[in-house]
């Protein structure tokens, strides 16, 4: 019989102490709306790095994954650093005061930081690219074909999505960052299309979410 355990056994977070840390602090200030999409983009990404057969520490993985948006909460967010920005650096000071090496931290911050900047995480360490491609897919739904049903319904039934997931991150979203748009400037190319071709029209991160191929 085949199970929700023996189908994720090759990706399960290690039983580490940095581990159980990084649970119990993110458990502790995020929501669980928030905390179910940062583990279940744990298990996505780790289950692509196997299909891509990268070589990742899960450990690191997990960190990049459980701290990506904890610059949503109030208790790490900044007046002025893009949210990405607040959780890396939060991820940063717990990985220090937990005796992480300098250079693991870094990969765990570049991942936290470059999470919603397509085009570039994939071509990068593994760690970096993975917590992005674990976004992707549980936000966007952008490789959801790629994710056998029993996969994608082990992952889910562990850490389930809300009932309206795609509005209720939308609303995190806007929870955590309204305050501050000037953080929000970012694609200049599609600033400069926009100026000189009246007819481009740019991609929507709502509507990709929206239309995306799960179904809340």
């Amino acid at each position: 019989m085949v199970t929700q355990s023996s189908i994720l056994q090759s990706v399960e977070v290690p039983d580490s102490k940095l581990v159980k840390g990084i649970t119990e602090f993110v458990r502790d200030n995020e929501t669980e709306l928030l905390f179910n999409h940062s583990s279940r983009v744990y298990y996505f990404a780790a289950l692509a790095g196997i299909k891509r057969g990268l070589h990742f520490d899960r450990e690191l993985l997990y960190a990049g994954a459980m701290f990506h948006d904890l610059g949503l909460m109030p208790k790490f967010s900044s007046q002025t650093e893009r949210f990405e920005v607040d959780g890396a650096n939060a991820a940063r000071d717990f990985l220090k005061q937990h005796g992480v090496d300098s250079l693991d931290i870094t990969q765990v911050w570049t991942a936290i930081a470059l999470h919603t900047t397509p085009g570039v995480p994939q071509h990068m360490h593994p760690v970096i690219a993975l917590v992005t491609a674990g976004v992707e897919m549980d936000v966007l739904g952008l490789t959801y074909a790629e994710y056998p049903d029993e996969e994608r319904e082990a992952v889910v039934e562990r850490f389930p999505r809300s009932a309206r997931f795609k509005e209720d991150i939308l609303q995190a979203f806007y929870d955590g960052i309204h305050f501050k748009p000037e953080t929000t400037f970012g694609n200049v190319k599609a600033d400069v299309l926009a100026d000189k071709d009246p007819s481009f029209k740019p991609g929507n991160f709502c509507s990709v979410i929206r239309n995306s191929a799960w179904r809340a």
